[in-house]
């Protein structure tokens, strides 16, 4: 096993409706794939409360040494988890606004997004629930530093992270 400062961590979420069904489970699927074909790479699956979800889930993933399985976590857990993973994988509009500001690939799994402005800023790519784009996405960003930098780098459509200085000079 390695030491846990060598593990790198890949956070998954998957709750909307659209993406129930097969292409959940074509999303369970690539996850899986991804934790066996990256050995320093553990996913954490942060799953949605519906039963049935849960139940496909942890079907699929719920016996991979490297793929954890968490309840929803309380927000600042999930912001130290968001900060602490290399790259998302989710299909929250949230979740898209979020990462950008801490320097996070998101592959989105949907075809369509509310947030548009994060793709055309390169922070999010769309893949959409397809196993097999969805591995071959998350392994290059992985594999290959030049492609990762290259998104976790980009402009953050979300601003800059300096509002509140900003608007403390304004009260002055």
């Amino acid at each position: 096993a390695l030491p846990i400062w060598h593990v790198r961590v890949f956070l998954v979420t998957a709750h909307r409706r659209e993406n129930w069904g097969e292409s959940f489970v074509g999303i369970c699927t690539a996850v899986r794939d991804l934790a066996e074909c990256q050995g320093d790479v553990h996913a954490v699956f942060v799953t949605h409360p519906n039963p049935e979800l849960s139940r496909v889930a942890h079907g699929i993933l719920g016996d991979h040494p490297r793929v954890h399985l968490a309840p929803p976590l309380p927000y600042a857990d999930f912001v130290q988890l968001l900060d602490r993973s290399v790259l998302i994988l989710s299909d929250s509009g949230g979740v898209q606004e979020e990462a950008p500001g801490l320097g996070k690939p998101v592959l989105g799994t949907r075809d369509t997004t509310e947030r548009p402005e994060a793709v055309d800023a390169g922070t999010v790519r769309r893949v959409g629930t397809d196993r097999a784009r969805i591995v071959a996405e998350a392994a290059r960003l992985l594999d290959d530093e030049a492609y990762y930098h290259a998104m976790a780098r980009a402009h953050n459509p979300y601003g800059d992270g300096h509002a509140c200085k900003r608007i403390l000079e304004v009260l002055g």
